[in-house]
């Protein structure tokens, strides 16, 4: 099972590759043979997954049915916002221009740890995101993981 926390800053070169930072890399499962999917995020951002999570979700949309219209409709974004990449010998990957723009990503990216995931951000949009009241994250932390 991956595991991913922390947050690395990497820069994409002129054709959109960037070095997966290599305390990432050593969290990939073996399984995954350095093949990652990449999603276009709800959010302006991108969600990368190590081969053998992203099966796990892959199921879960295929399994969605071509005769409910509304099931058509997720399953046709969902896989349209997908592609699958692999790392090159010197661990860079190349993130298609599409993502990139919907990210808002040119030059510089955040990646953010998150557990079984990875996800890419603008580091401004990031921020804009991000919880800035001590308060709101105590009340989050609270809620969602007070036993």
């Amino acid at each position: 099972m991956a595991f991913f926390t922390s947050e690395y800053e990497c820069k994409l070169d002129a054709k959109g590759r960037f070095v997966l930072p290599a305390k990432i890399k050593a969290n990939l499962p073996e399984v995954s043979n350095n093949e990652l999917v990449i999603r276009k995020g709800f959010e302006p951002n991108l969600i990368l997954y190590p081969m053998a999570e992203y099966k796990k979700i892959h199921y879960k949309i295929s399994s969605l049915s071509e005769f409910d219209p509304e099931q058509r409709k997720l399953k046709r974004m969902l896989f349209r916002s997908i592609a699958q990449v692999e790392l090159d010998n010197t661990n860079r990957i190349n993130v298609p221009g599409p993502m990139l723009a919907h990210a808002q990503i040119e030059r510089d990216a955040l990646l953010i740890g998150t557990g079984n995931y990875i996800e890419m951000w603008n580091r401004e949009v990031f921020d804009k995101q991000m919880i800035n009241d001590i308060g709101e994250y105590s009340a989050l932390a609270q809620k969602y993981l007070d036993e």
